[in-house]
């Protein structure tokens, strides 16, 4: 199996490094009830409620009762941001289905709350290259380095394509950002194709993900297509050498951006 595709157990219930500088993440799921209490260290993190509704506190401020989708095809996310240096404590309102998204820090920037109101949500591409983008902790977003984005890839459309990359720090067309993209899927037997290549093919890698699994992205160009009768959910958590999401198309197939003339009308997947 590809280094680049981590299994579900590599990262459930345990945090996951993946050998990265900055990044780490874990998956949990909570049932109705229950408590899990940890501390973010020497990271900032973003919780994201992937379903469910949970409670959150540290020894500050307290977040009651947030989430409102029973699945990331349900609705628009509940984020919380929390800095360095922060224990928590999470009860589960009801089932809760949890992302950890860790970033090593060494800035504190308050805690924050980021609702589904306040979720920028994007149209991005054309044709069957149209996807949803919600932009949850984008450059704008006061933290250290930690960016969070989800996208959704409606059956058979392509996603991040043109493929495009950020591994050269030469800001502001592009800079240097690790990334991971954790999957779901919206049927249990349904898959998605993403491929990872660098220009001079040290990496070339194509990957078949399913739900729950998540591919790494070192460096290079990483295009997916979601397969056709399934659509297809991932998170991005990225960080690297500046707090911008600047990338470079591949230059073999930047010219398809002028082939778009609409978008796919089955966008917005999901509404507020």
């Amino acid at each position: 199996m590809s280094a680049l595709l981590v299994r579900p157990e590599k990262f459930t219930n345990r945090i996951e490094s993946f050998g990265y500088e900055y990044l780490s993440f874990e998956v949990r799921k909570l049932a109705a009830g229950r408590e899990y209490a940890a501390e973010t260290g020497a990271n900032e993190l973003a919780i994201v409620v992937l379903g469910g509704v949970c409670s959150v506190a540290t020894a500050l401020q307290a977040w009651p009762r947030i989430g409102a989708r029973s699945s990331v095809f349900d609705g628009l996310p509940y984020t919380l941001y929390l800095p360095v240096s922060t224990a928590f404590s999470i009860t589960a309102d009801t089932d809760s289905d949890l992302a950890f998204c860790y970033c090593r820090a060494e800035e504190r920037h308050p805690a924050r709350l980021v609702t589904p109101d306040e979720v920028r949500v994007e149209i991005r591409g054309g044709g069957n290259a149209t996807r949803q983008i919600h932009h949850m902790l984008s450059p704008q977003f006061p933290a250290h380095r930690l960016l969070v984005v989800e996208v959704f890839t409606p059956a058979g459309n392509w996603s991040s394509y043109p493929p495009h990359k950020h591994d050269v720090h030469n800001p502001p067309a592009e800079v240097d950002l690790e990334e991971i993209y954790y999957y779901r899927v919206d049927r249990p037997e349904g898959y998605a194709i993403q491929r990872v290549y660098t220009a001079d093919r040290r990496i070339d890698e194509t990957l078949t993900v399913r739900g729950g699994e998540l591919v790494l992205i070192p460096e290079g160009y990483h295009p997916v297509v979601a397969a056709h009768g399934y659509n297809v959910y991932y998170l991005n958590a990225l960080a690297g050498s500046a707090r911008s999401m600047a990338a470079s198309d591949d230059p073999d197939y930047a010219w398809v951006r002028d082939t778009w003339r609409e978008q796919d009308p089955r966008l917005p997947m999901v509404k507020r």
